[in-house]
């Protein structure tokens, strides 16, 4: 036998070092294609082992060398396994951790459970490999998918890097620990070896051992593999760690293996010393691992296109009920979803199965990742019935993600109750293109709409409060239990502390102030007429347009008049609608004005010293909420702000998320209330201002029924047949209300965004009229019009649309807003009056212009302007249909919601608070105490 062929030295160090090299490298090459992301290593250790030192010192010692980010968390040794498992799941939820290790064994004063303590680190970071779920991956040869155990791992690439070939050879394991022997099989099995395992029972192992090509020993027994029990040329690979008494050792001791190295040398091709052979490669292992979770994660945050389950259907005709619909399909469960979606289980929070909150942190990790294109559907001035807004923009939807495959998300309104049990129903869309499960999306959800309703009525609450301790009290009394001595000391909170800043009071003691101070600090001085916060709830009754409160004998005679409102008319509402971040939500409940003094000057929310605590209860209600459609595609409700007295849009917060999320070739369609007169102008001038998005296009959404009362048709009455126009081919009716449509396209054209129409076909249009439809609209400016039948058809309805639609954003955009904020209030407001209505001017009443004097004295001149007229009209005339012109608009008031950060010039009146008709919905719904089916909800 030639010295030549047999005892090759497998360099354990050398391989190591190379593997490290290329490890270092991958990673400078990720960094600088990721700017701000890095690999995260976080390595556990319960008590204070010296050899758990030692080892946790050569990883962190590695993952600098590399480039990783490695941090070590040293938990006493008088902690509990609940705290230690706590400290595992916080890092299962960091975003930036991508490799957790639990140094094992535990050193803690109460024995821990090891396999509890790796079945805690979720699979995803379990660079150890020894989480059940790789376990058994591994087990099943699926080894792309899962994490290696490190010194298995090390074995493989030992091999391989040595010229060994597997695939084909006969490989023996001895032992069977679920650290290297067990995984070791396994990842030989994989790698098509034919593979036996020896173990402490095994009759007569050294004859198993001595048919094998390739030997991995794991035993734990010194130097118990002799030369006898190898093959003449096998590979043999020692993972064996043990010390034996060495008196040459300046220790005393030596580290060797569980191979006889100087006797197996002899016979065995290559052989891998201990030290210098396994052992360095384990620690480049777990880098290797560490790595690989970065990778998958970046792979996951930067998949162009989504694994989703789209849900079948299957329309019937005639066309079920929606509830009927809704309850044929059976919805995916959230999580499946959140799933889809690529989120972090610390992203989301579940409400039951079928609907759930995502966490604003989404933004934070995917800073970097472009957005999509943003799409806002608008309509034409509508009939009293509506024109299928919201349905379109769920069809629409469901044909981008399931029938052309593009990543998309539709961002709608949350509803009120009050119209749900009143005079509405349900608004979920409709037909074959709706938000599911039905009954969640109608009802309570989340409890957003709930918490503005505490939000709102606390600051009432404190208001009247306020108001009559000042007027019941003296100064230094009142003085006093606002800023009461606790245990012998008196301090300003926080809040109060923004107040004295307000006041120009440089002083921090509460002991210093001066009478003059104390009189200005402790009184808001509120002017009664001026107060415009009032009670809300979301109930429509029509009893609360107007009470009197006060009346108790306890509130010592001090009564005035007020009205509730509907809680989606609160400027929370709009708040919610328009903030960015905890932050800004907390500032803008600040700046909430809620009257003046009696000096002219505003009094905020945060003069009232209630900011704070509203924030509080907003706090959950700022994360959208994630739901489906019909289809399976997602949905995100969040918020539901009035569309004439506010905005009438959905939330930024929602589109900036759904926009990360889709990636830069997908979509996110949102809808703007009511016809594009309203709901698109605020969307563009006050929606994109604050939220610094540019939309990519508009669909603009028309129907056959409203173009003709557009064109002189007969009254559409709510509830009541239409007239026969309608329901007849009548070309010379739809060509003179198309003028209608015609104004709406320009009104597009003004933000120079191009503009798709939807034709929202019902069974009673003909071809003719729909063609004649494209043909006008096409050359008014659209960049197409496109026949949609979504609401019977579901997403393949809307197919063409969706093409259209993807065309159309790969068009040039020149997004502009129609004013400059600096401009007057009064020529803002006649710059959308002229330019998006039609008319040749304005006209403010005395007491509008006393409104716009006094704001534009208070700061307030540079917000944005949200107009509140009816949405049946151009014009301030409801009855005035097509495109009226000739007429001057009338501003009968002007009001400010200065937290939302808008102001809203009032036309005509505007009901804030509905009643109920004489047979409201709620006759119809009922619940079944066996099933809990709801039935009568629309």
């Amino acid at each position: 036998m030639s010295g030549d062929t047999r005892g090759k030295i497998i360099d354990g160090k050398a391989i190591s070092a190379e593997y490290r090299a290329e490890l270092k490298e991958e990673v400078t090459k990720l960094k600088s294609e990721n700017p701000g992301f890095a690999p995260g290593l976080a390595i556990v250790q319960i008590g204070d082992r010296d050899d758990s030192n030692r080892y946790i010192k050569h990883k962190l010692a590695a993952a600098e060398e590399i480039g990783i980010t490695a941090n070590h968390y040293k938990l006493p040794r008088s902690i509990t396994i609940q705290e230690a498992l706590n400290k595992i799941n916080e890092l299962n939820n960091d975003p930036k951790v991508h490799g957790i290790i639990v140094q094992m064994p535990p050193d803690s004063d109460v024995p821990m459970d090891q396999d509890t303590l790796a079945n805690a680190v979720i699979p995803s970071k379990d660079v150890d490999g020894l989480h059940v779920h790789n376990a058994g991956k591994l087990a099943r040869g699926e080894l792309d998918s899962c994490f290696v155990p490190c010194t298995p791992k090390g074995c493989m690439v030992l091999l391989r890097r040595s010229g060994v070939e597997v695939e084909g050879k006969r490989a023996v394991v001895m032992g069977r620990s679920k650290i290297v022997g067990a995984p070791m099989s396994d990842l030989l099995r994989g790698h098509n070896a034919t593979v036996t395992v020896c173990h402490s029972r095994t009759k007569v192992p050294a004859t198993v051992v001595a048919e094998a090509d390739i030997v991995v020993v794991a035993i734990g027994k010194a130097r118990m593999v002799k030369r006898d029990w190898i093959k003449d040329g096998a590979v043999v690979i020692d993972c064996g760690i043990n010390f034996i008494d060495d008196e040459t050792a300046k220790s005393g001791r030596r580290l060797v293996g569980d191979v006889d190295f100087n006797d197996v040398k002899e016979v065995a091709s290559q052989i891998t010393p201990v030290p210098g052979g396994v052992g360095p490669m384990t620690v480049a292992m777990l880098m290797s691992n560490t790595l690989e979770g970065a990778k998958r994660t970046l792979t996951k945050e930067n998949t162009d296109q989504w694994k989703i389950r789209y849900l079948p259907i299957t329309p019937l005709s005639p066309i079920p009920s929606d509830i009927d619909i809704s309850r044929a399909q059976t919805p995916k469960d959230v999580a499946e979803i959140a799933q889809e979606l690529c989120l972090l289980p610390s992203e989301i929070d579940f409400y039951g199965k079928k609907k759930a909150k995502v966490s604003l942190r989404i933004l934070d990790r995917l800073k970097d990742q472009p957005n999509g294109k943003y799409v806002v559907v608008a309509g034409i001035t509508p009939t009293p019935l509506g024109e299928g807004k919201s349905t379109t923009t769920i069809g629409l939807c469901q044909a981008l993600g399931a029938h052309i495959n593009k990543n998309v998300f539709a961002c709608v309104r949350q509803p009120s109750q009050g119209p749900t049990f009143g005079i509405k129903g349900g608004a979920a869309g409709g037909g074959y293109s709706q938000v599911i499960p039905m009954e969640e999306f109608n009802l309570h959800l989340t409890g957003d709409i709930h918490a503005i309703t505490a939000s709102n009525n606390l600051l009432a609450a404190a208001i009247d409060a306020r108001m009559y301790h000042e007027a019941t009290q003296t100064d230094k009394a009142l003085y006093g239990r606002l800023v009461p001595a606790k245990n012998g000391v008196r301090q300003f909170s926080p809040i109060q502390m923004n107040r004295l800043k307000k006041l120009g009071i440089d002083k921090t003691n509460p002991d210093d102030l001066t009478d003059d101070e104390i009189n200005k600090f402790s009184r808001l001085d509120i002017d009664i007429s001026t107060l415009t916060w009032q009670r809300v709830m979301d109930t429509n009754d029509r009893y609360l347009r107007k009470i009197t409160i006060g009346q108790s004998p306890t509130e010592k005679g001090i009564t005035r008049e007020t009205q509730f409102d509907i809680t989606v008319a609160s400027e929370i509402m709009a708040i919610l609608a328009l903030t960015s971040s905890l932050r800004d939500m907390r500032e803008r409940l600040g700046r909430i004005v809620i009257a003046s003094d009696k000096s002219g000057n505003p009094v905020t929310a945060e003069d009232v010293g209630v900011s704070g605590a509203l924030t509080v209860l907003m706090k959950d209600a700022i994360r959208p909420n994630l739901m489906q459609t019909l289809e399976g595609t997602p949905v995100f409700v969040h918020a539901g702000p009035f569309a004439n007295i506010a905005h009438g849009n959905s939330s930024i917060l929602a589109d900036k998320i759904a926009l990360k999320l889709v990636g830069k070739d997908g979509f996110v369609v949102t809808e703007a209330g009511f016809g594009a007169d309203i709901g698109m102008e605020k969307f563009f001038n006050i929606k994109c201002r604050y939220s610094g998005l540019q939309p990519n296009a508009v669909v603009l959404v028309a129907t056959v029924r409203a173009l003709k009362m557009h064109g002189g048709g007969p009254t559409v009455v709510a509830g009541q047949p239409l007239p026969k126009e309608y329901n007849e081919e009548n070309l010379e009716l739809l060509e003179a209300g198309f003028c209608n449509l015609r104004k709406q396209i320009e009104n597009a054209s003004f933000f120079g965004v191009p503009c798709v129409v939807a034709i929202n076909r019902f069974g009673t249009d003909t071809d003719n009229e729909l063609q004649l439809i494209q043909t006008l609209a096409k050359g008014a400016g659209a960049y197409d019009a496109v026949v949609a039948t979504h609401f019977s058809q579901g997403g393949a309805g809307a197919a063409l649309l969706a093409s259209a639609l993807e065309k159309a954003c790969q068009q040039p955009s020149s997004f502009q807003f129609l004013y400059d904020l600096k401009l007057p209030i009064e020529e803002k407001i006649a710059i959308i009056a002229r330019k998006i209505y039609g008319a040749d001017g304005i006209e403010l009443s005395e007491e509008a212009q006393k409104k716009v004097d006094r704001y534009r004295s208070q700061g307030f001149n540079d917000l944005p302007i949200c107009m509140a007229k009816t949405h049946l009209s151009l014009s301030h005339d409801p009855t005035k249909k097509g495109t009226p012109t000739g007429f001057t608009l009338p501003i009968r008031d002007v009001r400010a919601s200065v937290g939302a950060g808008f102001l809203y010039p009032l036309i005509g009146t505007m009901s804030t608070m509905p009643g109920l008709p004489t047979r409201p919905c709620f006759f119809d719904i009922d619940i079944d105490p066996e099933t809990e089916v709801i039935t009568g909800l629309f």
